[in-house]
C-alpha cells in the first residue's frame, strides 16, 4: 500500500490527473487550488467571490484530508494585483483565523499574466 495519499474534496477537482492535495503521514499538501464556484469550472469575474471561494475550498481540502484550518502551517498566494487584493484576501483571511496569535505563515506573489483567474493558493498542512 502507498504511503502516500490523494485527497480529493468536495465542489473542486482539476482538469490534469492530478489529486486537490497529497497527504503522507501527517503531512498535507495541496495542488494549485483557484476560486472556481464549488461544484463547477466557473470562475467569477469578482475578486471578493474568487476569494471567498478559495478560502471554501481551502476548508474543504484540509478536512478531507482529516484535519481543521487549524492545522495549516502555511499558505502561499498568487493574486493579480497583490497590492490592490489584499483587502479582499485580508478579509476573509481574518475570518478563517480570527487569533493573530496562532496564523499560518502566508506569502503572496503575483500570479502571471495568462491566468484566468485573479488568485490561486496552496497550502501545506501537518494534520494531527
Amino acid at each position: 500500500m502507498a504511503r502516500r495519499k490523494s485527497v480529493e474534496f468536495p465542489g473542486f477537482s482539476h482538469q490534469n490527473p492530478i489529486p486537490g492535495a497529497s497527504r503522507i503521514g501527517n503531512l498535507m499538501m495541496s495542488s494549485i487550488i483557484s476560486g472556481v464556484d464549488p461544484g463547477t469550472r466557473n470562475l467569477p469575474a469578482e475578486l471578493p467571490k474568487q476569494v471567498a471561494n478559495i478560502f471554501a475550498h481551502i476548508r474543504s481540502c484540509v478536512e478531507a484530508a482529516g484535519g481543521t484550518v487549524d492545522d495549516i502551517i502555511k499558505i502561499n498566494f498568487w493574486m493579480k494585483d497583490p497590492a490592490t487584493g489584499r483587502g479582499a484576501l485580508n478579509g476573509e483571511w481574518e475570518k478563517m483565523f480570527p487569533d493573530a496569535a496562532a496564523r499560518p505563515a502566508r506569502h503572496t506573489l503575483a500570479l502571471g499574466a495568462g491566468s484566468a483567474a485573479l488568485v490561486t493558493c496552496d497550502v501545506t498542512a501537518v494534520i494531527g
